[in-house]
């Protein structure tokens, strides 16, 4: 093994100079792959935790330059779902093994925080067992808390890009990095299990960029860290630029799972979207968590965040047995537990 990645591994960080090293040759790429898993295999062995994702609504009130559902498409065809909907779908999870369930969608002001608060409710009385996780955007610290207050434990708040500058080229003026940033913080302080991540490849995206991701990254300490690439959606301003690497994720994957031992690290549905086995190679990475769709069928294809997302006609049952075999393919082994983070952090 070089140095440089014994070094990671033995001190979890590296200078500037060695992450743009790192960041910008694949001279290192296997070495990293190797080690990025024989230390998730450390802390959780060949355990893969699946995470059962509802995405409920595709209205949003934000206008991001990259994402398929913003504001101003005016394509994309609008939907949301009842609190009843909502439920059978954990029913459903449920039945199936899962024991997180993720609350995704647009920041929808017809979710107010009554009705957000009023369907986590629901959701921890029927499943005191089950870890609910949220994924809604921006909101005030008192939103934060109520739904934290209603039986929410986990939240998901992707950072995209931890440059200030850089944000600015990829929202609208009124979106900033600054309270972004005080979202993250303030979930922390509440008392959530935290995730965030930074898209890559992202237009304007520099290897200085990237760096400043994963400073950020160790000033947070999150329980989860979601990254993907960029992938272009053809009904945005950014419809033109080019998608992101799938090398540069899976290194990014690596050196995060040494940065992070303890980190739960998704490999996401859109590392399946770029490649017919990219959730297999993220997990070959380090990776240890998938989020398979329980959303209605119906809706599934509505929620396009970018072109050509992974949205199969199969119910769910059909869904979990053939990423089950995917997985032990790669040579893991999917696990109905709830997988916190915190449970797994050496003292």
């Amino acid at each position: 093994m070089s140095e440089m990645i014994q070094k990671l591994r033995a001190a979890q960080n590296l200078t500037d100079s060695e992450l743009k090293t790192l960041l910008e040759t694949d001279v290192y790429d296997e070495e990293l792959r190797l080690a990025a898993d024989a230390v998730r295999r450390e802390h959780y062995g060949t355990d893969v935790y699946i995470r059962g994702l509802i995405e409920f609504t595709n209205y949003c009130k934000n206008d991001c330059y990259y994402c398929g559902i913003r504001r101003s498409n005016r394509c994309a065809e609008r939907y949301r779902l009842t609190k009843e909907e909502i439920l059978e779908c954990c029913e459903e999870g449920y039945a199936l093994g899962f024991r997180t369930f993720v609350l995704q969608g647009g920041e929808d002001p017809y979710y107010t925080d009554e009705r957000i608060c009023d369907i986590v409710s629901a959701i921890r009385g029927r499943y005191p067992d089950c870890a609910i996780t949220l994924s809604i955007g921006e909101k005030s610290h008192d939103s934060y808390k109520s739904y934290f207050e209603a039986g929410a434990n986990r939240y998901l708040l992707r950072h995209e890009t931890a440059n200030a500058e850089h944000y600015s080229r990829l929202h609208p003026s009124e979106l900033t990095f600054e309270n972004r940033r005080k979202c993250l913080f303030d979930l922390k302080e509440i008392g959530y299990q935290v995730g965030a991540g930074f898209m890559v490849g992202s237009p304007f995206q520099t290897t200085e960029h990237l760096i400043a991701d994963l400073r950020f990254l160790q000033e947070l300490s999150p329980d989860m860290i979601g990254i993907g690439p960029f992938l272009s959606h053809k009904d945005t301003p950014f419809s033109d630029y080019p998608n992101g690497e799938l090398k540069l994720v899976l290194r990014l994957l690596g050196i995060l799972r040494l940065m992070h031992p303890q980190v739960l690290l998704p490999a996401t549905t859109a590392l399946g979207t770029m490649h017919p086995q990219g959730r297999e190679l993220g997990l070959r990475t380090g990776a240890n968590v998938v989020m398979p769709n329980l959303s209605p069928k119906s809706v599934r294809e509505k929620y396009m965040l970018y072109d050509n997302k992974i949205s199969t006609g199969e119910e769910s049952a059909q869904s979990v047995r053939n990423l089950s075999a995917q997985v032990q393919a790669a040579g893991y082994r999917v696990v109905t537990a709830r997988g916190d983070a915190k449970s797994y952090r050496k003292s």
